[in-house]
């Protein structure tokens, strides 16, 4: 039987309530079908953006949904401190091809 969508986003914050990280905030909300967790930096003093990602109907009511949670949750942090990069040696090299 399908579960609903309270249902998927209470799985899912009981699985967020298992991680504790020092730098950053976990949480959850229904997005349709689906859930949307959030994943935000602790320091409000340094302006970081909020990073999303959306856990889908299937893989949701998926009978091995907590291991592919913790894939999808170690991917997605890995994605998040990607994006925190404030300079990267492509980026010098964009700059410059720009001031050619």
């Amino acid at each position: 039987m399908p579960e609903t969508a309270a249902t998927r986003l209470d799985r899912v914050l009981a699985q967020l309530r298992l991680y504790e990280h020092p730098l950053l905030n976990f949480s959850a909300r229904s997005k349709g079908e689906g859930v949307e967790v959030i994943i935000q930096f602790k320091d409000a003093s340094i302006p970081m953006h909020t990073y999303y990602f959306e856990l889908h109907p299937r893989d949701l009511d998926h009978p091995q949904f907590e291991w592919s949670f913790q894939r999808q949750l170690y991917d997605a942090l890995h994605d998040y401190f990607v994006e925190m990069f404030i300079r990267t040696p492509q980026d010098r090299a964009d700059r410059r091809e720009k001031e050619l």
